[in-house]
């Protein structure tokens, strides 16, 4: 008997997928189907599949083409499931020819040509093609512009900013700047801000009653009722409205979440974030007083969002300590803010004007789980027990700092119409009320 395996992600099956594997299937007389886990796909780059690894699964097992389906889930595995399955043939499309020539060693290798005309990216691209205005000042909106290359359907078309001398270099070069907020709005479907949080709730008010989903970099507005007002609006007219925090969407943070929440370290008693840096480079270049981000404007929503994602927002009280070094524009050079919980506490630290190690760890009963600086970028986190022997390491693939798997769920969420954010609607909230008591100097000076 000769046996054939061939692998896939075979999303939103085709007629293409089904004569590759029917020509598969005629190379011998056993095949073996091999469908990519979703976690697989991402460390390949193939971000924005449509369906679930079971979705998946099931559509190529009800074809009954394949006598047996398995599911690939990391690198190397073609290798042991060649030697596992004792595979005689391995097959593939033509667009990776001369890649898997390596499995010869191990068996014979043929590739096999696509059917023209069909692909499963043109089907996804066609179905979720937006085109995005960008708007703001920061470094962060050539990091946007760079990451949607890699998503199928995302475009940037045009750009808005206040202060157009100040945008990256890049963006000056090919794209289209506009000189008003309005006339971007006009010519795209979506908008992604990245201005100084102060200017957020006029952006996506705006953006929003234009009838405009958006992205909006965390804070979404630095006031809780104007975050429940926008949320609201985008809600009751079938807008998007998404809360942009990169951390959010980084596959190891996920894991580490769901870590936690299974008991692996027992109970939580303490969450401790830090965010740091000491680079003004904006205000240097001379933008205004007041469009200049503070230390908790820059950091403060990273360092909250785990408090409030594994403790919640019900915390009992809390303290602001700041050190202020510009009254006027309330500039602090560093922020320390402590949570206490019925059950627990938490800490945060963030800066401009000091420098600390910007981790994050979480204290638990059994053990304590730490991530290493920069933690909101991480693609590594250990868990680490009293008995060092038991402590374990967990690595993950780390692709545009999270920002693409962030563009890849709003796309499908403007084309689904359900939310697949990872910030919830409270915590965005809660953010912005921390901000606003600090606005409102509720903080005590040092």
């Amino acid at each position: 008997m000769i046996k054939i395996i061939t692998y896939g992600t075979f999303d939103l099956l085709h007629y293409g997928h089904i004569r590759l594997l029917e020509r598969a299937k005629s190379l011998g007389d056993y095949l073996i189907v091999g469908v990519t886990s979703d976690d697989y796909d991402k460390t390949r780059g193939k971000l924005n599949v449509q369906q679930s690894l079971n979705e998946r699964l099931e559509a190529v097992k009800k074809l009954r083409i394949a006598d047996e389906v398995i599911v690939e889930e990391y690198e190397g595995q073609k290798i042991d499931d060649i030697l596992k399955y004792e595979v005689d043939i391995f097959t593939v499309g033509s667009d990776w020819r001369g890649l898997f020539d390596y499995l010869n060693e191990y068996c014979k290798v043929v590739y096999l040509e696509r059917t023209e005309g069909v692909s499963s990216s043109d089907i996804r691209t066609q179905n979720n093609h937006v085109n995005f205005g960008i708007v703001g000042e920061s470094l962060a909106l050539d990091k946007f512009d760079r990451e949607c290359e890699f998503v199928n359907g995302a475009n940037v078309t045009a750009i808005f900013s206040k202060y157009p001398s100040f945008l990256p270099y890049s963006l000056k070069l090919d794209k289209h700047i506009l000189d008003s907020y309005d006339d971007l709005l006009e010519e795209v479907d979506a908008v992604y801000i990245s201005s100084c949080p102060s200017s957020h709730y006029e952006y996506v008010k705006k953006a929003l009653m234009k009838g405009k989903h958006v992205l909006c970099e965390s804070p979404i507005t630095i006031n809780a009722e104007q975050t429940k007002e926008l949320y609201h609006y985008a809600g009751a007219n079938d807008l998007i409205l998404f809360e942009g925090n990169k951390t959010a969407y980084c596959t190891a943070y996920s894991r580490l979440l769901l870590l936690l929440k299974s008991g692996k370290i027992g109970d939580i008693y303490s969450v401790d974030t830090t965010c740091t840096s000491l680079n003004e480079a904006y205000y240097n270049k001379g933008i205004s007083n007041f469009e200049r981000w503070n230390s908790i404007e820059s950091w403060g929503a990273k360092c909250l969002l785990p408090i409030f994602q594994i403790l919640g927002c019900d915390y009992k009280e809390k303290f602001i300590y700041s050190n202020i070094t510009d009254e006027e524009r309330l500039f602090d050079s560093f922020t320390k803010i402590d949570f206490h919980y019925s059950h627990a506490v938490a800490s945060m630290k963030v800066g401009k004007g000091v420098k600390s190690e910007g981790e994050m760890i979480v204290s638990g009963t059994n053990g304590y789980l730490f991530v290493p600086a920069p933690w909101w970028k991480t693609d590594y986190f250990e868990i680490r027990y009293e008995n060092s022997v038991d402590n374990r390491r967990y690595f993950y693939q780390l692709e545009g700092e999270g920002i693409r798997y962030e563009i890849v769920k709003f796309i499908k969420s403007i084309e689904s119409g359900r939310k697949f954010d990872s910030v919830s609607q409270d915590i965005s909230v809660a953010i912005s009320k921390i901000m606003e008591e600090f606005y409102a100097r509720k903080y005590i000076s040092i």
